[in-house]
């Protein structure tokens, strides 16, 4: 809805649209309430924001201007309702949600900044949703989303796709996606798995692949990833809502169509001479995919493939997987010194996994004690429920030593 709206309104009235898809989803709340969910609430939803949009245009247009390429168009009564029902139609609401994603990415914006306009306008991720992926505060988040808007808001127009400076901001791109797939797998939020996160990710990267200029290797890596990961959200949870660890998970859950459709794109994504760390991290996951059973997986191999990837995108979280694989290869001792080792690992204090693989390391070397001191750690910071009962689960598994 905000990329059909702003495509109408012009980049210099952002707030408008906001605005104009916050009535339509007020609307939804006071009339849903009486006569129930419509049978297809994306498109009543799309119905609103489209009557209202014309509503604005007829109040304003005198006082206002709006987009700037639509000209006399929007200005003439004969032609404002069918250009506003064309631009609200499947294929042009497809190029809008691609104009808007690169025109969030802006080159005056520095590069988190644009990955949070991403999120925040074209997923409806919130500042502490952001604050939380960028593990930053929420304040921080407010001010570079504040400035971002006003660098958008300056450009009047959407990005047009066949702009020279297309190839630069696809990066921006492809890590907002990346960012809203992890949201959906690994979640901050009230739920620790968000999978309509991870299928709007999809849903956009296969966006991408059907833009001639986007569908790069890069792009093709990312889709395999999302695949791939994807993948194994049937088993992310057990039958009681726990989460499951991937040494745990029932792997009959596995979706094999998803599993096989990333190993395509995998193949794919080799035919540039660029190895980027989506490459590297689908190649991860494929190796996982390969395995019938945990106790199979080719350790050797990911590890190999982590330590490429420490070398092309070297992060905290990275290492913190390096070493789990470490200790899967090489034993609990070897993980726990990689696990230590690890740089920058302050920034780790706030993500309960580092503790919990500390602590499963610990009780795998035969030390309750230590390992408890670490999983109430990891549970002093769990970020919701279900993460919760999976660090109370390995306390008491820590008493049962």
């Amino acid at each position: 809805m905000v990329a059909a709206l702003t495509r109408i309104f012009g980049a210099h009235n952002l707030a408008l649209a906001e605005d104009v898809v916050q009535d339509a989803l007020c609307r939804a709340l006071e009339v849903w309430k009486f006569n129930g969910v419509p049978d297809n609430p994306a498109a009543w939803l799309m119905a609103a924001a489209k009557n209202r949009a014309l509503d604005v245009l007829r109040r304003e247009r005198t006082v206002r201007t709006f987009a700037p390429e639509l000209g006399r168009l929007l200005e003439s009564e004969w032609t404002l309702a069918p250009v506003v029902h064309e631009l609200f139609g499947p294929g042009a609401i497809k190029d809008d949600v691609l104009r808007l994603m690169f025109s969030c990415c802006h080159p005056r914006l520095p590069q988190p900044a644009r990955v949070a306009l991403v999120l925040h306008l074209l997923c409806g991720f919130s500042a502490g949703e952001l604050a939380a992926a960028f593990f930053c505060g929420e304040a921080a988040i407010e001010k570079r989303l504040s400035r971002a808007k006003k660098v958008l808001a300056a450009s009047h127009k959407l990005f047009d796709l066949t702009e020279s400076d297309f190839p630069a901001r696809l990066s921006s791109v492809q890590r907002a996606l990346y960012l809203l797939f992890n949201e959906g797998y690994h979640g901050a939020g009230a739920q620790a798995v968000r999978t309509e996160l991870c299928q709007e990710a999809l849903r956009l990267a296969a966006l991408l692949l059907e833009h001639p200029q986007a569908s790069t290797p890069a792009t093709h890596a990312l889709a395999a990833l999302f695949c791939l990961h994807a993948a194994r959200l049937p088993a992310r949870m057990d039958a009681a809502g726990n989460l499951s660890a991937l040494f745990d998970q029932d792997r009959s859950r596995w979706d094999p169509a998803l599993a096989a459709e990333g190993a395509r794109l995998l193949d794919l994504s080799a035919t540039g001479d660029e190895l980027t760390p989506w490459h590297v991290e689908a190649a991860i996951a494929a190796v996982h995919a390969r395995a019938p059973r945990a106790g199979e997986t080719d350790w050797a191999s990911i590890v190999s493939l982590y330590d490429t990837l420490m070398q092309i995108g070297p992060s905290p979280v990275v290492a913190l997987s390096r070493a789990i694989a470490v200790a899967q290869l090489q034993g609990p001792v070897r993980g726990l010194e990689d696990l230590l080792a690890i740089a920058g690992r302050e920034r780790l204090n706030g993500y309960p996994f580092y503790f919990a693989a500390l602590g499963e390391l610990q009780l795998r070397c035969g030390r309750s004690a230590l390992a408890r001191e670490h999983f109430q750690a990891a549970l002093a910071v769990a970020r919701n429920a279900m993460e919760q009962r999976f660090l109370e689960q390995r306390l008491r598994a820590c008493e049962a030593r």
